[in-house]
């Protein structure tokens, strides 16, 4: 038993610098990408205009890096380069600048935007949970607790509202040692 210790040592320790070399690699793959198109983005739309889309996934990486009000400038671009724009991509953008104001305490405009959002698409269930997680930031408890429940009619499985109406229902609830 002792002559084989050390080669299970070892082998042990190579497994798990194999696995950690391949999400490195995987990792600096990703990142290389997510730069790649960045680059490509914002050197396409410096020298002409562009679509919805390709100010959306610019304004998207914005928001990756935390870069909340040029995300802003990009993601209205991209409401305002497609006037024909379907209802489901509109609110797809409304939701990352609902995202993005919410990211810098803009409260009263995150909600605005997430609301717009669904207006044009009423069973958007990631809206209705960033919706209702603003309001939980305002402490409107309430109005938080009825948007996960309608997050809950559209996606019964939707695990964050599930655990946050539980959460916010026990504070909702006078505690009997009162």
């Amino acid at each position: 038993m002792n002559e084989n210790l050390p080669i299970i040592y070892i082998s042990a320790l190579l497994a798990i610098l194999v696995f950690a070399a391949i999400y490195i690699l995987r990792e600096v793959i990703k990142t290389r990408k997510q730069e790649s198109t960045f680059s490509r983005l914002q050197n396409k739309l410096k020298q002409e205009k562009g679509t919805a889309e390709e100010y959306y996934e610019l304004g998207s990486l914005y928001l990756d890096k935390k870069l909340f009000v040029q995300s802003v400038t990009l993601l209205n671009k991209a409401l305002k380069a497609d006037k024909e724009l379907e209802p489901e991509n509109q609110a797809l953008i409304h939701n990352a600048l609902g995202y993005a104001y919410f990211a810098q305490e803009q409260y009263d405009i995150a909600i605005r935007q997430y609301k717009e959002a669904l207006k044009l698409y009423p069973d958007y269930v990631v809206a209705l949970n960033n919706l209702a997680n603003v309001y939980e930031k305002r402490q409107m408890i309430l109005k938080a607790v009825e948007t996960y429940k309608e997050a809950l009619k559209y996606d019964p499985e939707n695990n964050t509202a599930k655990l946050r109406v539980k959460s916010l229902e026990k504070r909702l609830v006078p505690s009997k040692s009162q």
